[in-house]
């Protein structure tokens, strides 16, 4: 018996986006794929940082540093000139929401990870800190902004902490 496949083919439909972004103190230029990062520029290092999962079949990403950069000129330049044109306007803000989530199931004394989502705000950048009984603590990690469907931003920030009966942490904007 001898079969044969002669053609096959699958329609896989896929949505993908780019986000450019500038101000006077802020940079950002990432790429994404099915609204998940896969590509950011990392200003402060200097150079790209794939975010797929170590899991993922690798992709290459050569000059995409090199052109975040160029595109960060072309948005400062089309700032400008937005800015002259339309003689400063209001911007538009959207406050943001915040929800605080625990990683694992929290035990006393046993650490954890705090994750703080903030969503629905615009435009970024946004501070985002962190309390534990009214003190100032340093934040472990903070995301790329990633857009919403609705033209507003989100970023995750986490804290790792060991749950003592009454502590109180608290997530600000």
């Amino acid at each position: 018996m001898l079969a044969a496949l002669v053609s096959s083919e699958k329609k896989v439909v896929h949505e993908d986006f780019a986000v450019t972004g500038c101000s006077n103190t802020e940079k950002e230029n990432m790429s994404g794929m099915d609204r998940e990062e896969v590509w950011h520029a990392d200003f402060i290092r200097g150079e790209g940082e794939i975010t797929l999962p170590d899991f993922s079949d690798p992709i290459g990403y050569d000059g995409f540093y090199q052109q975040a950069v160029a595109n960060q000129e072309i948005c400062k330049q089309n700032s400008a000139t937005a800015i002259k044109a339309y003689k400063y306007p209001q911007e538009k803000m959207d406050k943001p929401q915040t929800s605080i989530y625990a990683r694992n199931d929290v035990q006393l004394n046993v650490e954890n990870l705090l994750i703080c989502h903030v969503t629905g705000f615009f435009p970024p950048p946004v501070r985002v800190s962190w309390n534990k009984n009214n003190e100032d603590l340093k934040a472990d990690s903070l995301s790329q902004y990633r857009p919403n469907d609705d033209g507003t931003y989100n970023i995750f920030s986490s804290l790792k902490f060991t749950p003592v009966e009454g502590d109180i942490y608290s997530c600000m904007v």
